[in-house]
């Protein structure tokens, strides 16, 4: 983005009659589609659209500051209505214009705000400069506290769940602008790592934030000497496992900021972020004030918020026409979830981080969730999961323009915690679940299964509103109020199978069996029997689930460990003595790359490894895996892309130059990034300011203009 020449007096007053008239021709439209608003010609029209804009200017931001408690507990729903009558006050004010009242107000701010959104899309007007100007020099206006310096500053984008031969493609075939420019002037490189066996969020970001994912077995698992289920984006259990993982000098430690991830690289700054939301550091209400207290900004997300919601009908509705297989349920509920994390948490997202940006935070990391929501139900490259992909890749574009604004110069990495694998589920297949599989072959009755796909945009929904309850404020009163009856553990829950998975073996009888799914990844546990159950003990126990579980078609492997020979992984036609480094007959790892048997054999290790874990059958051919959830496209598992995540860097920072496996030792070379640029607290056996001496200043000016 050309800074100056946005900023020249006469293209601002050109862009502000243009918006002006267009504005007043939406305006002229609504008077003949709504019965209670007139305007008597072009003139009226014109001078409402004059008004409409100097009340928001001037009266608004006064009103904004007084209901934000509410607009922010509304989830701006306030701000619409109070935008309503101030609509409603510049018809009482201009001649010719007449209007029923407030609530037509609130009819006409929408309607203005989508008809004014379409004729811009026409004439091609510069949205993302529209956006430049009201959110990012807005906030450095009004910004009174920031961090000027020399050293530049990362900023980490993940897009969950994105493969790198994914993205590869759709940087080819224009479904990712942005990142293909960058690429194709060379300023990014583009790698490829491998994850660990749990290809899963939770396991990865305690990796690459943490530099630690030892023991994170999937994204669910059952703990004996707990007695209970972890589910890894629950805040409760996220903050446990921040706890076993962090040496409180993760990734974002120094003065960093964690926004909308799993756990928090103990960053200082954290919204959205499940292993903080339980933690009061201070009114979080003052993040989302910027995004749901603008009038416009609000109607806006609630008109895209729609048409997201029709879009994903309508995608749901073609692929049952066309009998497009695999295909999942894609209920009118989710079509709302979607909304939520396609348009609402990435507004806000995005918001926030521009934000930490004119702040000058060191370091800033966000996990971008709209492409994984939708590639779960739709597809992983179906067009509407691309054309989710095309926003993120836009927002991020948002996100390098604002560094112009920042004061201090900034680095854009992005990556991916993992990727995806697409197939028919294993109920689909089958006519029947991994449970049932199970039952079958032993004799239990007592059952906790937690097999369904949930989604995790109602996840972080719970988070937002837990992080709000947490407040000293009546809209947190409010919130804990209409909230009791889903909380779990202190936490708003909204999923009803992920509240049974959390309070699983809390106040009641442990259950004889526990079956649990992270994608492809099938996890067993008897948690009645002390320790780890060993092969020769389960062939005492349940002498035929071993046999049925390697004979199943949509089944790869199973582990197990042997008292005699260590780990094992047992296919439908040979095993791979995983510990002694031998194979009888055909070995059931060969599929899953190189790597497996490596990776097995770290999660066989680990103190809460289940008692037997199984992988799904993955066909080469067609490159499909079978999740034990209802999704389909999934992760968790070995098989396809899943494990094969990106990052795209700029190129002056080095990658090694051999592959690349484990987040662990990608948090490394990200260390190794922020030392060489300077920040000192990330150089091994520096803990101190993560600035060099004499290279930052903090200033209180908020006109200063930023470094280059």
């Amino acid at each position: 983005m050309d800074s100056t020449a946005s900023r020249s007096p006469l293209r601002l007053v050109a862009r502000g009659v243009v918006v002006l008239l267009i504005d007043a021709l939406a305006l002229l439209v609504l008077s003949q589609v709504l019965e209670r608003f007139t305007l008597d010609g072009a003139a009226a029209a014109l001078g409402l659209a004059a008004v409409v804009g100097i009340l928001n200017a001037l009266v608004w931001p006064i009103l904004a500051r007084l209901a934000l408690a509410l607009s922010v507990l509304t989830l701006g729903g306030a701000a619409l209505v109070l935008n309503g009558i101030l609509v409603a006050l510049a018809a009482s004010i201009v001649p010719g214009a007449h209007i029923g009242g407030w609530p037509e107000g609130i009819v006409i701010a929408v309607g203005l705000t989508t008809l004014t959104a379409l004729v811009s899309a026409v004439l091609a007007i510069d949205e993302d400069e529209s956006w430049h100007r009201n959110v990012v020099r807005r906030q450095a206006r009004r910004r009174e506290d920031f961090v000027r310096s020399d050293t530049p500053g990362i900023v980490f984008c993940e897009i969950d769940g994105l493969a790198y031969d994914v993205l590869r493609r759709a940087m080819r075939d224009g479904n990712a602008p942005t990142l293909a420019r960058w690429q194709r002037e060379g300023t990014q490189r583009f790698e490829r790592w491998e994850t660990d066996w749990s290809s899963q969020t939770g396991a990865c970001q305690a990796g690459l934030l943490h530099g630690n994912n030892d023991d994170m077995p999937a994204f669910r698992w059952w703990e004996k000497d707990h007695n209970a289920a972890i589910v890894t984006n629950h805040p409760r259990d996220a903050a446990e496992l921040e706890r076993r993982h962090s040496d409180h000098r993760g990734l974002l430690h120094a003065d960093g900021a964690s926004r909308a991830n799993i756990l928090s690289g103990d960053a200082p700054h954290s919204m959205l972020t499940m292993s903080t939301v339980l933690h009061r550091r201070r009114p979080i209400g003052r993040d989302y004030a910027a995004y749901f207290a603008r009038p416009y900004a609000v109607a806006r997300t609630l008109v895209f918020s729609i048409a997201e919601a029709a879009r994903e009908r309508r995608a749901a509705a073609r692929q049952r026409r066309l009998d497009i297989r695999p295909r999942g349920h894609r209920s009118r509920t989710y079509a709302l979830v979607r909304a939520w994390a396609t348009v609402v948490q990435l507004d806000l997202q995005v918001a926030t981080v521009v934000g930490d940006m004119l702040a000058g935070r060191p370091v800033i990391y966000t996990t971008f969730l709209a492409y994984d929501e939708v590639a779960h139900h739709s597809g992983i490259e179906r067009a509407d999961t691309l054309e989710v992909l095309v926003r993120v890749d836009r927002q991020i574009a948002r996100i390098a323009a604002a560094a112009a604004d920042a004061p201090r110069p900034y680095r854009l990495v992005v990556l991916s915690d993992h990727g995806q694998s697409q197939g028919a589920t294993f109920f689909q297949r089958y006519d029947e679940t991994l449970e049932q599989v199970i039952r079958r072959a032993c004799d239990v009755t007592e059952v906790q299964t937690a097999t369904g796909g949930s989604d995790e945009a109602v996840a972080y929904l719970g988070a937002g509103l837990t992080e709000l309850s947490r407040d000293d404020t009546v809209a947190a009163s409010t919130v804990r109020a209409t909230t009791r009856g889903r909380r779990t553990n202190g936490a708003v829950t909204l999923d009803t199978e992920a509240r049974h998975a959390i309070e699983a073996g809390h106040g009641g009888e442990v259950p004889e069996l526990s079956v649990m799914a992270s994608g492809c990844l099938g996890l067993i546990s008897f948690p009645r029997e002390p320790g780890r159950v060993t092969l020769e003990r389960l062939q005492r126990l349940h002498p035929r689930l071993l046999t049925a579980l390697r004979a199943h078609p949509g089944i790869g492997f199973v582990l197990v460990r042997s008292e005699a020979h260590g780990a094992i992984a047992f296919g439908a036609t040979g095993i791979n003595y995983l510990d002694q480094d031998r194979v009888e007959g055909e070995d059931p790892l060969t599929p899953f790359g190189p790597n497996a048997a490596a990776h097995l054999r770290r999660t066989d290790g680990f103190i809460h490894c289940p008692d037997l874990v199984v992988n799904s059958t993955y066909w080469r051919d067609g490159d499909e895996v079978a999740a034990f959830e209802e999704l389909v496209g999934s992760h968790g598992g070995l098989g396809g892309t899943q494990g094969f995540p990106f990052v795209l860097h700029p190129a002056d920072l080095p990658w090694p130059d051999q592959p690349v496996v484990g987040a662990e030792r990608v948090h490394r070379v990200f260390r190794g990034w922020l030392a060489g640029l300077g920040h000192r607290a990330y150089a091994d056996g520096e803990p101190s300011s993560s600035e060099p001496p004499g290279s930052s200043t903090r200033t209180s000016t908020s006109g200063a203009s930023p470094a280059t």
